[in-house]
């Protein structure tokens, strides 16, 4: 499914996160633990040369433990400082503090060789959008300062919060990069939500749902909704409708809105705790 979005202010917010930089010591990204990889921004990397990386990989309640042990182990090897995340339930959260300190040790003990003396950290906080920042924020703070929703775009201009003595944070948009070279990224992030669902549609999403969990080996779509196991994804699609009762005129199928209800429950964990890709 080839997907491109790149609204306008994402463009404006690359260009204000260069800026702040030079303001920053650390920087904390988010990535979803169903798509660690896929949900990782690679200008990101481009744009933090020199600087102290912390990954949080989030909404672990919705993905495979097994395999998310493997992507921390992948990103670890790669420098990353890496903690496993709930913001919903505030699982790991208390942990972050620690993660934090760890990644800025050598910037503290240059601000102490200096005489600078329990300054606080200053922090980025970045990731695509729909990957939770918000809703980590508001746990972190253990009160509502930054806005949440179950959709791309909420978060709109930077905001500077102290989270606590340690650690003053900037809050940023979540952002792409103007193109997806593999499809699969693309595809990977829509089932997410981390594209708007106006530019997808959402019968080729549910379709191309369906084929990648049948490709891992899994039988969750067809246990969840109760339907024969098919190789063709178009019929699995058709009997669902049939058997979620989604019918249009005439008693047809009506294959958009049982589309809509599959990628609601997968993007909710009510297909299972499913990760989409592996390291």
């Amino acid at each position: 499914m080839k997907l491109q979005w790149y609204p306008g202010h994402m463009t404006k917010a690359k260009r204000q996160m260069q800026e702040d930089l030079k303001l920053i010591d650390v920087i904390i990204e988010l990535v979803d633990a169903r798509i660690p990889y896929s949900s990782k921004n690679p200008d990101i990397d481009g744009l933090a040369t020199g600087k102290s990386r912390v990954l949080l990989v989030n909404k672990t309640d919705l993905a495979d433990p097994a395999v998310t042990k493997e992507w921390v182990n992948y990103y670890t090897d790669k420098g990353f400082f890496v903690l496993e995340l709930n913001s919903k339930t505030g699982t790991g959260i208390k942990s972050v503090n620690d993660v934090i300190a760890k990644a800025c040790a050598k910037k503290i003990e240059q601000n102490r060789k200096k005489g600078i003396i329990n300054r606080p950290m200053r922090a980025m906080i970045v990731g695509i959008p729909n990957v939770g920042k918000s809703t980590f924020i508001n746990s972190f703070c253990k009160k509502a300062v930054a806005k949440t929703g179950n959709k791309p775009g909420v978060t709109k201009g930077k905001q500077w919060i102290r989270l606590n003595k340690d650690v003053d944070l900037l809050d940023t948009p979540g952002i792409l990069w103007p193109k997806f070279e593999d499809e699969t990224v693309g595809t990977n992030i829509a089932f997410i939500g981390s594209v708007s669902d106006e530019i997808v549609s959402i019968s080729d999403l549910a379709f191309e749902l369906i084929v990648k969990i049948k490709s891992l080996g899994s039988d969750a779509v067809y246990e969840k909704y109760g339907v024969e196991k098919k190789d063709d994804a178009w019929e699995t699609l058709r009997d669902i409708a049939i058997k979620r009762g989604c019918l249009a005129k005439g008693g047809e199928p009506d294959i958009d809105k049982a589309s809509a209800f599959i990628i609601d429950d997968f993007r909710n964990g009510r297909i299972g705790r499913i990760t989409l890709e592996r390291p």
